[in-house]
């Protein structure tokens, strides 16, 4: 597929965002937009990189982390298609705090963020919708925050099963859609990798799921969801 028959793809994804550019704002993003493919464990972009690009994710899946101390890493978020990151450090006029890294083979269209500044600047409505996400990701970092930080090891985890349940979905036999090794799982759930393998047994004893490698199948759903509420 030509490069530009994926801009045009990006454009009837996102229809969101799309449907609030006039057509000159939109053959703007078709000209400068950059379709990009990635492997899975490549690095998008780094932390203590100048942001340059907007970015929006067409295909695949992306974690955001940052390390942290003793050589542990911290997933901050998973993106899912179609959602657009990358665009918050250029706003507050710094280097980007975390890396971002294809967890699967991945597709990303990127925008320069002049580009996009350059199209808020005449649009108000491009900007509320931006300052809605960033809202909206502030809020559930904020909750996210306190999660982390007061509920037990299996609320943190149950919490972060339903939060890939909710983002990615569910296969046909209930299996979460995302294969996560233990570490990724214990990186989302701020927890040690033993503590995970640990915590995800017991639910597994007490028939909440089912595990085969990689995979996790959801056998009681409403339990899950209990034990992430209750913490």
């Amino acid at each position: 597929m030509q490069i530009q028959d994926e801009i045009l793809d990006f454009s009837k994804s996102v229809k969101e965002v799309w449907k609030l550019l006039n057509n000159q704002e939109r053959n703007l993003i078709r000209k400068n937009g950059i379709i990009q493919h990635f492997k899975k464990g490549q690095q998008i972009y780094y932390e203590g990189e100048a942001p340059k690009f907007m970015m929006c994710l067409l295909k695949g899946k992306v974690k955001i982390f940052k390390d942290g101390f003793g050589g542990r890493s911290q997933i901050i978020r998973m993106i899912r298609p179609i959602q657009y990151f990358a665009y918050r450090a250029y706003f507050a006029g710094e280097d980007y705090l975390t890396t971002a890294e294809a967890f699967e083979a991945s597709t990303v269209c990127s925008i320069p963020m002049k580009i996009i500044v350059e199209i808020m600047q005449r649009n108000y409505q491009v900007c509320y919708y931006f300052i809605r996400q960033l809202s909206v990701d502030l809020g559930i970092a904020d909750e996210r925050t306190v999660n982390l930080t007061q509920k037990h090891i299996r609320g943190r985890l149950a919490e972060a099963l339903v939060f890939l349940i909710e983002s990615y979905g569910l296969e046909d036999d209930n299996t979460i859609n995302i294969y996560l090794s233990r570490d990724d799982l214990a990186s989302l759930s701020n927890m040690t990798t033993s503590n995970a393998i640990r915590t995800l047994t017991g639910f597994v004893t007490e028939r909440v799921i089912v595990l085969d490698g990689r995979k996790i199948k959801v056998i009681d759903e409403e339990k899950l969801r209990k034990i992430s509420k209750l913490g």
